[in-house]
């Protein structure tokens, strides 16, 4: 009897020890699956640059709905332009070498720019591919001063915001090479902002939701045939992606629920003082792989 009580806080000691072991894993094993199913925060992700392709519709649309498109599109015949070897190789470069000129510049000139370039531009951008095609894009093109001024005072409120907390110190210092900042003066001196919208999701003929695929991709495909259009046209830009400003832009713009920021171009002629840092371009050899 005496050698079992002696024993007792030994065996007590062992059991707490083994509880605390099973315990630790079941909060591992459990951290584990936690860790796979929640994304990482990430605090300066905007909302308004989701695609809400795999987001599922209200009810009110049904399942089995024709989506308002023909049932049976009508073909016809195509030709399309053909070239002689050497002449395509020398289109290509020609090409390319206009597009390799291209710059993002922000320093932009008022000088005027003429309206019908604008229309062009954005009419060659709606030329692009589309998701069953449902073309999701709508370009609000801003020439008016106070109104281009009221875009500017929004942006640089919640960029300042961007910069000072939500990027991160790695994003800004990697900007800070780029001598770039919340500072957006180019939103006031350029004519011309061209603010790009997806929809991401269209309205039939009866009011019901249209699902539009792809609308994400299907209007950066457009933007980017929209950077080829200016560039074509003697006409420079900046990318910019303002984080965060989508709701009060849309609402100053009077666009729709439906419609999601997704890229503002300042669009003019460069400053004659106008200045971009000395970037290169990866090779070839970096960018493509010849199976």
């Amino acid at each position: 009897m005496a050698l079992f009580s002696s024993l007792t806080p030994v065996f007590i000691a062992i059991i707490c020890v083994l509880i605390g072991v099973i315990m630790k894993k079941t909060n591992g094993e459990k951290e584990k699956r936690d860790t796979k199913t929640k994304h990482p925060s990430r605090p300066w992700v905007d909302e308004d640059l989701k695609d809400g392709t795999d987001h599922p519709l209200e009810e009110e649309e049904g399942e089995e709905e024709w989506q308002g498109l023909e049932e049976n599109v009508a073909h016809v015949p195509f030709t399309g332009e053909r070239y002689s070897e050497a002449e395509m190789i020398k289109r290509s470069q020609t090409f390319y070498e206009l597009l390799n000129k291209r710059r993002s510049v922000r320093f932009l000139s008022d000088e005027p720019v003429p309206r019908e370039v604008i229309d062009n531009v954005i009419r060659t951008a709606g030329t692009a591919p589309s998701g069953a095609h449902t073309e999701p894009w709508t370009f609000v093109v801003v020439q008016d001063p106070c109104l281009k001024h009221k875009i500017r005072e929004i942006v640089e409120e919640e960029e300042e915001i961007n910069y000072k907390k939500r990027m991160g110190d790695r994003w800004v210092n990697d900007l800070k090479r780029l001598r770039t900042n919340w500072i957006k003066e180019y939103l006031d001196t350029a004519p011309y902002l061209i603010l790009i919208f997806k929809q991401v999701y269209g309205r039939l003929p009866n009011g019901k939701k249209k699902t539009h695929y792809y609308n994400e991709i299907s209007v950066s495909i457009a933007c980017g045939i929209l950077l080829a259009a200016l560039q074509n046209a003697g006409l420079y830009t900046v990318t910019s992606t303002p984080l965060n400003c989508g709701p009060q832009l849309r609402v100053l713009l009077q666009r729709p629920a439906n419609e999601k920021l997704l890229l503002l171009l300042p669009v003019g002629y460069p400053k004659k003082d106008a200045t971009v840092p000395a970037l290169t371009r990866k090779p070839l050899e970096d960018i493509m792989v010849v199976m």
